[in-house]
């Protein structure tokens, strides 16, 4: 039996570093690591991302796959149901880090496979609603300040879009700030405004590029 942390990197703050650092932190012992970079939770089920097939192939039944919350498998409801259904099926434990859930196929009682599989639709919908709010999010602040474009631009950004999409990859991949800095020709506060607001950035750099 092996414990395999599977970890999906999709924005700057959630490296790969954080994510081991908080399942250790949890007390789990991890054997191997798996993570895909730069993909959507939303878009992209499981098996169709390249590591996740991968995943697939390595887990065996008595495995346990962890992962910090049910949306490193997916933030599209059907999906990670069908994932999860899909593990159970395989004899995998699947353990979240935040709330520490477990979800094990091989219960035979009727009513602990109900509370189960009803946890399991509440946590996969609660993931894609909250993906969805943030992007909503998204979409309205850049709406909003392209609305008030005419009248208030703002500051110009300090950094380009190739900058901006620079720092969000080399954060994503784990890399300091400093480092990250160096390598874009960015001072550190404009990298590490990037980082606590990518949206905001995002936006400042919408309204000057309309």
């Amino acid at each position: 039996m092996q414990t395999i942390l599977y970890a999906r990197v999709s924005t700057a703050d959630q490296t790969l570093a954080h994510q081991r650092t908080q399942a250790e932190a949890a007390g789990f012992t991890v054997d191997q690591v798996v993570a895909d970079e730069g993909v959507s939770g939303l878009t992209t089920a499981l098996q169709d991302r390249p590591q996740g097939r991968r995943l697939f192939d390595m887990l065996r039944r008595g495995d346990v796959l962890v992962v910090r919350w049910v949306d490193r498998l997916g933030r599209n409801y059907g999906d990670v149901c069908d994932t999860i259904r899909e593990l159970m099926r395989r004899g995998v434990i699947i353990r979240t880090v935040i709330n520490s859930l477990t979800f094990d196929g091989a219960t035979k009682d009727p009513m602990q496979q109900a509370v189960r599989d009803a946890l399991i639709g509440f946590m996969a919908a609660t993931a894609q609603a909250q993906a969805e709010a943030t992007k909503e999010a998204q979409r309205a602040g850049i709406d909003h300040a392209r609305a008030r474009e005419d009248a208030y631009r703002g500051r110009k950004p300090s950094f380009t879009r190739e900058q901006f999409e620079a720092v969000q990859g080399a954060l994503g991949q784990g890399q300091g700030v400093s480092e990250v800095a160096t390598a874009t020709g960015l001072s550190r506060q404009t990298v590490y405004r990037i980082k606590g607001s990518p949206a905001e950035a995002e936006a400042a750099l919408a309204r000057w590029e309309a």
